[in-house]
């Protein structure tokens, strides 16, 4: 047999692959590397360039010594503040967005396509219209500049995800489970409890690592309805590129930069190769 380990097709597939992955990966070679280059040694070079000495200073200075917001406590209540945000966030718009997907694909009733198309509805809306009537809504309520009001807005905007990856996987269960609970005397909540829950763990995976990635790195409601100490960290290195733009310090800023993004990037690893699997899992019936 032909021996297509080296064919030129699978060689060029290799390639491109490969450039792909090294065109996607510079930035972060980039920012790792400059946050660990001195802020001289970045201005008597460039900004691409081998750290001479490793700076591991340019962490702990973002992580609590440099100032924000007139408040010199680096980014950590910030990531304080996101993770506040993100993890109840999270929580609430999956378990909802569970048992929405499986009232509208195992529990059928009148008019439960017409809720589910409104629902989904959500996914297509560009996230600026949704300003103004948040506006209303966090301002009738007292939330605005408040962590709960962020958790509020994430949780009904994830809302429209979390439906439709449930609902997606639901509709792969066996009616004749539903059937067979309901003739024994089970309800709606302890069906769900009982038989849908214990089948859900590969959709509540990619809901859990779609709503975290997701909401962790939101930038455009934490900028607008929070200021100050409110704010989660993607909002707060806004504020800190603001604030060293006179005297750019580099090596600082890309170390906030690797600090905020690590929650997001260990989620991936560790959960990554469960995310595919629970995308398919509900793919054939």
């Amino acid at each position: 047999m032909r021996d297509r380990s080296f064919a030129p097709s699978r060689i060029l597939i290799y390639l491109v692959v490969t450039l792909f992955a090294a065109a996607y990966l510079a930035p972060l070679v980039v920012v790792v590397l400059n946050s660990l280059r001195t802020n001289e040694e970045i201005a008597q070079g460039s900004m691409i360039g081998w750290p001479q000495h490793l700076a591991w200073s340019n962490y702990a200075k973002a992580w609590s010594g440099f100032c924000v917001a007139e408040t010199c406590a680096g980014i950590r209540p910030y990531m304080l503040n996101s993770a506040l945000v993100t993890i109840p966030a999270t929580i609430f718009s999956t378990l909802l967005g569970a048992v929405a997907g499986y009232a509208v694909s195992l529990w059928r009733f009148r008019g439960d396509s017409w809720i589910y198309g409104i629902v989904t509805l959500g996914l297509f809306l560009p996230q600026q219209m949704r300003l103004l009537p948040w506006t209303i809504v966090l301002r009738d309520t007292g939330l605005i500049n408040t962590l709960t009001g962020l958790v509020l807005i994430h949780t009904i905007q994830g809302l429209s995800f979390t439906t439709l990856f449930c609902r997606n996987y639901y509709v792969a269960i066996p009616h004749e489970l539903i059937r067979a609970a309901r003739i024994d005397g089970a309800g709606f909540f302890r069906i769900f409890w009982r038989i849908i829950l214990p089948l859900s763990a590969p959709i509540l995976i990619v809901t859990v690592i779609w709503q975290f990635t997701h909401i962790w790195n939101e930038f455009l409601y934490g900028v607008t309805f929070t200021t100050g100490q409110q704010q989660p960290v993607t909002a707060a290195l806004i504020a800190l590129s603001a604030a060293i733009a006179d005297i750019p310090q580099h090596g600082v800023q890309s170390a906030a930069v690797i600090i905020a993004a690590l929650p997001t990037l260990l989620i991936y690893l560790l959960g990554g190769r469960y995310f595919v699997r629970g995308l398919t899992a509900g793919a054939v019936k």
